[in-house]
């Protein structure tokens, strides 16, 4: 013989639902959408600016017609070399801090979430706690 799983929804009022469960999750799957989109966002705009940059590299050296202009390439390689370690530094600057967002307003959104809780349930048991005062005297008399 099996048993099937019975749940009383009748228990769960719609809005302590929807404040316990549903807005804490919506509000986290909002959050996580922004982040994604700002970080692949940055991570286009980086994409784009190393293609830009090797490309136009490309193009100098496609140009060079002589020994004086491949010493010329050469030496601006080390200017190139300088500009892109500067931009995957302030890249990787941007995407930390974009992390560090993410963790500052997940955290915010579980001690906000963690407090609901806990005043629910605080008003549970107070309820629950002045409904058995109020049934034991009836309870006793019968």
């Amino acid at each position: 013989m099996t048993q099937t799983f019975a749940f009383d929804t009748k228990q769960f009022d719609t809005a302590q639902f929807e404040s316990m469960f549903f807005a804490p999750a919506r509000a986290f799957a909002a959050l996580s959408v922004d982040f994604t989109e700002k970080l692949v966002s940055a991570q286009l705009d980086a994409t784009k600016a190393y293609a830009d940059v090797n490309l136009a590299q490309l193009r100098r050296l496609v140009e060079v017609k002589d020994v004086e202009g491949f010493k010329s390439y050469l030496d601006g390689q080390q200017e190139v070399a300088k500009e892109l370690t500067e931009r995957l530094k302030g890249d990787a600057d941007k995407v930390v801090a974009l992390q560090q967002d993410f963790v500052e307003q997940s955290q915010k959104l579980t001690e906000g979430s963690v407090k609901q809780a806990q005043e629910s349930v605080q008003k549970a048991t107070e309820t629950a706690t002045k409904a058995v005062k109020e049934a034991a005297p009836k309870a006793a008399a019968k």
